[in-house]
């Protein structure tokens, strides 16, 4: 295992195609890297869940997930489940977001993430961030997509139990699910613990990597 920082990050970039997406997939990713960075400027941008309980949701929670941040949430209002048929105005989106920052790290979902939403976006970050440290989360579904990614950002248990805590506490509207529990978030999040010999640790894929060892 080669442990690799990413140098200074003073911006962040997260995107999620729904309300609660960017916080199952990298929420303890973002509260460590706002504890160690206090400033850190985040701009988030979600493409559904705009105008309603979902936006205000979200709105909440990725408060709660970037303490002491410059947080600016961007929610839009396209259809959940229909992102391919808007298409364009997604893409004007992620370029508006692309053009009032210069991020040192985009946290993105996958682009083999079986969900239509979820990899639409993810084909849309790679037009926009192509010179950009760009890390794409896992969520956890039925569709049984998860793969064998490529990054880790290891976990203390404090932040871990922290993350299931806040998702529980600002998402009531996804109670009900039946994936949508402690055993699920911390479970997947002990077993990429293992796999980068943590306790807990957030799993990514990491599309391109250029090194710089002699500088």
């Amino acid at each position: 295992m080669i442990r690799l920082g990413a140098g200074r990050t003073d911006r962040v970039v997260a995107v999620g195609a729904h309300c609660d997406d960017i916080a199952i997939g990298a929420g303890g990713t973002l509260l460590t890297v706002c504890r160690v960075r206090p400033g850190v400027r985040v701009d988030a941008l979600v493409l559904s869940g705009g105008g309603g309980e979902r936006e205000q949701e979200e709105r909440d929670a990725l408060t709660a997930f970037c303490p002491g941040a410059d947080l600016r949430v961007t929610v839009l209002k396209l259809p959940d489940g229909r992102m391919p048929a808007h298409w364009e105005e997604a893409k004007c989106a992620v370029e508006e977001l692309r053009g009032r920052t210069e991020p040192d790290l985009v946290l993105s979902p996958r682009t083999d993430d079986a969900h239509q939403d979820h990899r639409g976006l993810a084909k849309l970050m790679t037009t926009a961030f192509r010179d950009h440290l760009v890390l794409r989360y896992e969520i956890v579904k039925w569709d049984g997509d998860l793969g064998r990614p490529s990054a880790y950002q290891p976990l203390t248990p404090e932040v871990a139990e922290e993350k299931v805590r806040l998702l529980q506490e600002h998402y009531p509207s996804q109670r009900h699910r039946p994936w949508y529990d402690r055993e699920a978030f911390l479970g997947l999040a002990r077993i990429r613990g293992i796999e980068c010999h943590a306790r807990y640790a957030e799993a990514f894929d990491v599309a391109k990597l250029t090194l710089n060892l002699g500088g």
